[in-house]
């Protein structure tokens, strides 16, 4: 099961701060554990928040495109003691970091792709 699309954020300590959003990973429930433990092996500590499946595009009027939308990612938070030696390995696997993600979309387009509670992820 693939927990997606909650109702409310999911909290994190305060010593995970930074928020990524990893598109087009999905990891089920029972990989949460495995998720966390490979990146730990790698020298990182990461604390899976959640998967959500995005909504459509829409157009300038706020009309969907219902043929986009349906990817699921994977949000999660970094420890704030791994950030910055994050910070370049996790271009390579297309992890971009929450505010980098919603303000490249609000630059676009007035509507976002994920519900506005993932705003509430952003830290600076």
């Amino acid at each position: 099961m693939i927990l997606t699309n909650n109702k409310e954020n999911i909290g994190r300590p305060d010593d995970f701060k930074q928020v990524c959003v990893w598109p087009g990973m999905s990891v089920a429930e029972d990989e949460r554990h495995d998720f966390e433990s490979y990146f730990l092996k790698q020298g990182f500590k990461l604390l899976f928040m959640e998967t959500i499946t995005t909504g459509p595009d829409r157009d300038e009027d706020g009309n969907a495109s219902f043929e986009t939308g349906g990817r699921v990612d994977t949000i999660f938070a970094v420890h704030d003691d791994d950030v910055m030696k994050f910070a370049v390995p996790r271009l390579a696997m297309g992890v971009r970091w929450i505010e980098d993600v919603l303000d490249n979309e609000a630059r676009e387009t007035e509507h976002s792709i994920y519900p506005d509670r993932v705003k509430e992820y952003r830290t600076w």
